[in-house]
């Protein structure tokens, strides 16, 4: 059987704490998609064909990544790319609750899809996509947070 995992997210940006989630599922699996919610009850930085352009250009040296929007329920979209796994990132002891809730209710809402969680090396568990934006705002450098085209990418979209 061909293992499938959905890694979804907003990627606004995309930061390295995710490339690391992204690499580590893709040794695991057959194949991870990697799918950035359209998220219209938020304002993303980026918009969502931006946040897809940069995913692909920061994720391209895995073979068995895919990258894609998606703006229907999480569960409808596992079930119609056939995967059977939905991956979720946990920096902190203080994304669990929240995280956690959303497994629980995927349960419900979907009982054959399961949930995995995966933590991030230590070296990106303080990174997250709104520290990363702020710091680019106030004109930090991100370089050691994200993939050169998505520093590149913040720091335009601010000028």
């Amino acid at each position: 059987m061909k293992t499938t995992a959905i890694y979804p997210g907003t990627f606004d940006p995309i930061t390295n704490g995710h490339s690391d989630l992204v690499q580590r599922a893709a040794r695991l699996f057959d194949h991870v998609i990697v799918a950035i919610a359209a998220n219209t009850h938020k304002s993303p930085f980026f918009p969502l064909d931006d946040r897809i352009s940069l995913a692909k250009s920061a994720l391209s040296s895995h073979k068995n990544v895919e990258v894609c929007g998606f703006d229907t329920l999480l569960v409808n979209f596992v079930r119609a790319r056939d995967a059977q796994v939905v991956l979720r990132g946990l920096r902190a002891v203080s994304d669990f609750e929240y995280e956690f809730q959303l497994a629980n209710m995927n349960r419900k809402l979907a009982p054959e899809i399961e949930t995995m969680f995966l933590t991030p090396s230590e070296n990106f568990s303080y990174i997250s996509s709104s520290l990363v934006r702020e710091i680019a705002k106030l004109g930090g450098n991100v370089s050691d947070f994200v993939h050169e085209n998505v520093g590149a990418a913040l720091k335009n979209r601010i000028s």
